[in-house]
C-alpha cells in the first residue's frame, strides 16, 4: 500500500519561509512523477511544483516561480518544497501526490496522479 506523508506546514508571517517534506512509502516504481498541489478555501486544487523523472521535467506554477524550489530524491521517493517570501495568498492546504510512469509533461494536472497524501496546512498572515 502506498502511503504519502506530508510535514512541515505551519503559520508564518508574510515574507517568511517554510519547508515542506513529502515522504512516500510502498511505492516501488523508479519511473514516476511527484508533485505538490495546494487548495485554498473556496478554490480549486492547483499545482504548485512537480518533478517527472520519466519525462525529465521540473515545473512551477507562475505564482511561485522565484520563491519556491523543489528538492527531490528519486531513489527515496521524497520531495521537499522550500517556500521563501511567503505571501498571504499562499495560504492553503498543501498536498503531495505521486504517479508511476509518464505524466505526459502535464505535471500540474491533478487528475493524472494516483496517490495523494492527507495534506499539511500552511497559513501566511499579513
Amino acid at each position: 500500500e502506498v502511503q504519502i506523508v506530508e510535514s512541515g506546514g505551519g503559520s508564518v508571517q508574510a515574507g517568511g519561509s517554510l519547508r515542506l517534506s513529502c515522504a512516500v512509502s510502498g511505492f516501488t516504481f523508479d519511473e514516476y512523477a511527484i508533485a505538490w498541489f495546494r487548495q485554498a478555501p473556496g478554490k480549486e486544487r492547483e499545482g504548485v511544483s512537480g518533478v517527472s523523472y520519466t519525462d525529465d521535467i521540473t515545473g512551477y506554477a507562475e505564482s511561485v516561480k522565484g520563491r519556491f524550489t523543489v528538492y527531490g530524491d528519486r531513489s527515496s521517493h521524497t520531495l521537499d518544497l522550500q517556500m521563501n517570501n511567503l505571501k498571504p495568498e499562499d495560504t492553503a492546504i498543501y498536498y503531495c501526490a505521486i504517479k508511476a510512469g509518464t505524466i505526459f509533461r502535464s505535471w500540474s494536472e491533478s487528475y493524472l496522479y494516483s496517490n495523494w497524501g492527507q495534506g499539511t496546512q500552511v497559513t501566511v498572515s499579513s
